[in-house]
């Protein structure tokens, strides 16, 4: 049964086991890997390589789409399998190795990974590694849950290993929109103009020659950790709808809205959650993840069509969508990430992008990535593509956290990952603070009172006053400018003693 989704009989030679397919990396290789946040990864291959590593120490440089499942990037961490990881992460063991020196990470812009590599500014793909759900008669391969950079490396890697997950139906083909654009300089314009156009195949092509090996699994994707919307995630959710209720009264936007996206996480999921029960309706998406909010609102009939690069569920929700494809199979496409994610596609569409920060200052630059700005998290992933090209930027976070100890809004952000210029309204569960048009002098003003937890609003609006005694465009006390996250480091906590 499960060779029936091998096309080409010569390949059928080909079936190893994934204990086999480790053996085929050097030492030094740069490999890719099919995965973008926990979907459509390598579930067999790598955590095989990280076990080989244990024994038979090597090192390579890995690139995916974003983030891998069922604790992959942590095996080959600990294994000391990994010298280089880009361009996302958000494993606990590989993150503790980034911060120690011990992994070398790059945080990039999910765009821009796939144009290095055809632009040849980074190292050719050694083996490339892609979930597949069949191999087509022609060689070209079906996508699983998940599209990410795996149409990159099928192009430009020299050797593949394809894991043919059966898990996976066979009936997911269809749902994937496989296009490249022209390599510079004769790049043309890429034909989307809503987000429900298909404009590519819907298969990844593959030159067969370049198979080492294919391996069979069966096992789903890691499921998404979906968290019920607490009473801060709420609270920033009606600001938001709130907003977008007195911009539609304004004028400025319709009740379907521009095309939404959002980053993952559970702030980003009761934002959109909220949408159930709000006025709006006819909205689109054009996205990088499609999480349990996306069919919730397809469900209840809200959103008419949602694009994005993965499928990044719950377990009860995964079976809810693949046990009746048919039913979302004309609501949804998964892309190659340098499409959902192209600056070009996301101005021309209006996107209104909602993404979360780890911090913000009163000048409206926002830290995605780093804790007091030398520790990273997880990774800037799309916000950066959507941020600076969007219709709306906007950037949530909650006021206040670890018992209101740490305030989520300072005089300087630790680390700039969205400077002021690229940020349109920032929201926490205290209020919204709109900065369009506004300089920075009136934008710190506007945030403090909106924005800034109760606890550090005389804190920070006493900084901003003795900055501007002292004058400047955006005034500051340099001197004092991070002395709230000194303050964390040496007390733990921000309040000022």
């Amino acid at each position: 049964m499960a060779y029936e989704r091998i096309k080409i009989q010569s390949l059928h030679d080909k079936v190893i086991t994934a204990a086999e397919a480790a053996k085929l990396f050097q030492d030094g290789m740069v490999v890719g890997s099919s995965g973008f946040t926990k979907a459509g990864d390598s579930k067999a291959v790598l955590p095989a390589l990280a076990e080989r590593a244990k024994e038979d120490p090597l090192k390579i440089t890995l690139i995916t789409g974003a983030s891998l499942g069922h604790g992959t990037d942590g095996k080959l961490a600990e294994a000391g399998a990994l010298s280089k990881r880009m361009p996302f992460q958000v494993d606990r063991t590989l993150r503790n190795k980034i911060n120690a020196g011990d992994v070398l990470f790059i945080d990039q812009h999910l765009s821009e990974t796939a144009e290095l590599l055809h632009n040849k500014n980074l190292p050719q793909v050694d083996i490339a590694v892609l979930e597949v759900a069949a191999i087509e008669s022609d060689g070209s391969i079906v996508p699983t849950t998940s599209v990410g950079n795996s149409a990159t490396f099928a192009a430009l890697a020299k050797q593949v290993i394809l894991e043919v997950n059966t898990a996976i139906p066979t009936t997911i083909k269809g749902i994937h929109d496989i296009y490249q654009a022209e390599d510079y300089p004769r790049r043309n314009v890429i034909p989307i103009v809503a987000p429900e156009n298909k404009i590519g195949r819907k298969t990844i092509p593959l030159d067969p020659g370049k198979i080492v090996g294919i391996v069979f699994t069966n096992e789903l994707d890691s499921p998404a950790d979906i968290a019920e919307p607490d009473d801060k995630t709420t609270a920033i959710a009606k600001h938001i709808l709130a907003f977008f209720e007195n911009e539609v009264e304004l004028g400025h936007l319709s009740e379907s809205l521009m095309p939404l996206q959002a980053g993952i996480g559970k702030v980003a999921n009761a934002v959109l959650t909220g949408f159930i029960h709000s006025k709006f309706h006819n909205l689109t998406m054009f996205s990088e993840v499609l999480q349990d909010s996306t069919f919730d609102l397809i469900d209840a009939g809200k959103l008419d069509f949602a694009s994005a690069s993965s499928i990044t569920v719950s377990e009860e929700c995964y079976s809810r969508v693949f046990d009746h494809l048919d039913k979302y199979r004309d609501k949804i496409v998964l892309r190659p990430q340098n499409i959902s994610n192209t600056p070009g596609l996301i101005k021309r569409l209006g996107i209104i992008a909602i993404n979360t920060a780890i911090e913000f200052d009163i000048y409206g630059n926002v830290n995605s990535t780093h804790t007091s700005g030398t520790n990273i998290m997880n990774g800037i992933g799309g916000s950066g593509d959507f941020a600076r090209n969007a219709y709306l930027s906007i950037f949530v976070t909650q006021a206040a956290s670890k018992g209101d100890a740490i305030s989520h809004i300072v005089p300087m952000v630790s680390h700039v990952d969205h400077t002021e210029h690229d940020v349109d309204i920032l929201v926490t569960d205290y209020g919204l603070a709109d900065l369009r048009g506004l300089a920075p002098r009136e934008r710190a003003k506007v945030i403090i009172e909106n924005c800034v937890h109760p606890d550090y609003k005389a804190q920070l609006l006493d900084y901003y006053n003795r900055a501007c005694e002292r004058g400047g465009h955006t005034p500051h006390l340099l001197e004092e400018a991070f002395s709230w996250h000194i303050n964390l480091r040496e007390t733990g906590t921000m309040k000022k003693n």
